[in-house]
């Protein structure tokens, strides 16, 4: 037997899809709180010195958690081509606002404090906001076009066009859940600043934080309410070959307008994963309005993150990118991965570097543990920003 046929293909599919959606988690709860203190620095840091606090709970852990975007990235590319070429050419745009954004970060951190002046900090700080905002906005209005259907279509030799534009993105569904995503990561990110600031930060942290919270509470019944009366789901018409090759052109789809709530009527307990989307964001809120149990809040806004972003997952499997204007080009978790060998030879690459990843990062933040204080900061006494 050839080592890769220890593992079917089909389950090797559904392992990486799994992967996958492990990948943006984790992006999301780590890398998120740094976006979310970078939308929260300009409110909760009334000086210089409050906003220097804010910078260093971040500056020393933000490079590591970006990592998972990178990693999720690179398991798009290797595991699934056709979303890849999809995704990152026809999303072109929108791609180049999130990298642009992101750029201002490392930007921020290491030219903020080199002028003593006060509008040369503003300006930063204001640029950090944006390396903060744009990319959380901007990926939940993916998230919510991916919903929706994203207007490509395949050729019978497998090209792929796009016929979509930037500005088609920015329709109001998909505005619904970038504001989601918005008040999710600030919720995230004031949890965050909550366990590591104290005072004035602190407590300004937990009054936006709770704010935020109630938001993604409010936002994500919204979102599956919309998504129940006036969203068109996909759903597979013919059988379903999860051995076959990739090529999505060899099924058919049909639109249905209850088709991404189909799963959890099939399978009740898959409810778990919205209600942990509401649950995680109501401990949030509960645990910043009371200021206490600064550990257990921003777990539960962690858990918030993971039940929303499993929900997207859960209501659409198995469609990964469904095709509004050819919904049988639409790539699924059986037509749209990488060979059989690939798929396994990435599988034993992560199984050897992920807990790598995940072992330091652990130890990382063990050794950052704690809170970073004001008078640490004016004193000079080793913080970096």
């Amino acid at each position: 037997m050839i080592l890769h046929q220890l593992i079917d293909y089909d389950t090797l599919r559904l392992i990486w899809w799994l992967l996958l959606g492990i990948l943006l988690i984790g992006f999301a709860a780590t890398d998120g709180f740094d976006l979310g203190v970078g939308i929260l620095l300009p409110f909760v840091g009334k000086d210089d010195v409050q906003r220097r606090v804010v910078i260093n709970t971040v500056g020393p852990v933000w490079e590591g958690n970006q990592v998972w975007l990178i990693l999720g990235g690179g398991a798009i590319f290797a595991a699934w081509p056709p979303l890849y070429a999809v995704s990152f050419s026809g999303l072109y745009l929108a791609m180049f606002a999130i990298l642009m954004a992101l750029i201002l970060r490392p930007v921020g951190f290491k030219y903020r404090s080199k002028r003593d002046s006060a509008a040369w900090r503003n300006g930063w700080d204001w640029a950090l906001f944006i390396g903060g905002f744009v990319p959380a906005l901007i990926f939940g209005v993916a998230v919510g076009n991916v919903l929706q259907g994203v207007p490509f279509r395949l050729e019978d030799d497998l090209r792929i066009f796009y016929d979509g534009s930037f500005f088609g993105l920015l329709n109001p569904f998909a505005l619904l859940c970038g504001l989601l995503s918005v008040a999710m990561l600030t919720m995230h990110g004031a949890g965050w600043l909550m366990l590591k600031t104290s005072g004035e930060v602190s407590e300004k942290a937990r009054r936006y934080g709770s704010l935020a919270a109630l938001a993604t509470i409010v936002l994500f019944a919204l979102g599956g309410l919309w998504l129940w009366l006036g969203i068109d789901g996909y759903r597979i018409t013919s059988a379903a070959n999860t051995t076959g090759p990739s090529n999505p052109l060899l099924k058919t789809v049909a639109l249905d307008g209850k088709a991404w709530f189909a799963n959890y009527a099939a399978r009740p307990w898959l409810l778990i994963a919205p209600a942990l989307g509401f649950l995680g964001a109501a401990g949030a809120f509960l645990g910043q309005r009371s200021g206490r149990s600064e550990v257990p809040t921003l777990l539960a806004s962690k858990l918030s993150i993971f039940g929303i972003i499993s929900t997207v997952g859960v209501s659409m499997f198995p469609f990964i990118l469904p095709s509004s204007i050819q919904p049988k080009a639409s790539l699924t978790v059986w037509d749209a991965s990488s060979s059989h060998l690939t798929l396994f030879i990435m599988l034993v690459s992560t199984a050897i570097f992920l807990p790598i990843v995940v072992a330091y990062t652990s130890w990382v933040y063990r050794v950052l543990w704690g809170k970073v204080e004001e008078q640490a900061i004016r004193d000079e006494s080793g913080h970096a920003y």
